[in-house]
């Protein structure tokens, strides 16, 4: 999901709706094929996906390059079909910054497309849309999870923890692969208890 160019994290919502049961997380195929949209997961169970994530790396966007580190989200259930969306970010200059939003989900077999929308911003301000965030993996215990738009210009890689192993961002650089993404095209977000520098995944 997106946010503006105030803040940064992976801004979307968790897959909301009918699909409110818990389910086994499941990935999408491992064999992504470039040309065709980024796939969703099967089934997204959302009581377990909302709460508190770190973005620990990303494809960069203009709108969050104002961001320093401790990129932030937390996603919060409003009813069967939207997901509020606070971001957060500390900036270079220090300061905190943040923006607020909706998640809608557009797919309701999956639950794991949605629609992100933030007031005010230009063309992302309207509730209803295409989807332009979906969570292509979910680990099984939805500790991590990858997020991107159908054609792989955003990428987000969300944790419920801010620092991650060697053995974790190895299965993050393959599972990124796997959904299609060129690693070196996805940078660490610097967090204050764990990565400290900003680096292409694919040096990892």
């Amino acid at each position: 999901m997106k946010w503006s160019g105030r803040c940064a994290i992976a801004a979307v919502g968790a897959g909301v709706g009918m699909a409110m049961t818990a389910m086994p997380a499941q990935a999408a195929p491992m064999s992504a094929d470039l040309w065709q949209p980024l796939a969703p997961v099967e089934k997204l169970d959302v009581e377990r996906y909302v709460g508190d994530w770190y973005q620990l790396a990303a494809v960069p966007q203009p709108f969050n390059l104002m961001c320093a580190k401790d990129t932030r989200a937390r996603y919060e259930v409003l009813d069967p079909t939207n997901v509020s969306v606070q971001n957060t970010c500390t900036t270079w200059a220090g300061d905190q910054s943040g923006i607020a939003g909706n998640a809608r989900v557009t797919d309701t077999q999956s639950a794991a497309q949605l629609h992100v929308s933030f007031p005010g911003v230009p063309f992302q301000d309207g509730l209803d849309g295409p989807p332009n965030y979906i969570v292509t993996y979910i680990a099984d215990d939805y500790s991590w999870a990858l997020v991107g738009d159908p054609l792989r210009t955003s990428g987000f890689v969300l944790s419920r923890s801010p620092a991650v192993d060697a053995a974790g961002w190895s299965e993050i650089r393959r599972v990124a692969e796997s959904r299609g993404y060129n690693a070196c095209t996805i940078v660490t977000s610097p967090t204050t208890e764990g990565k400290k520098e900003i680096q292409p995944l694919c040096t990892i």
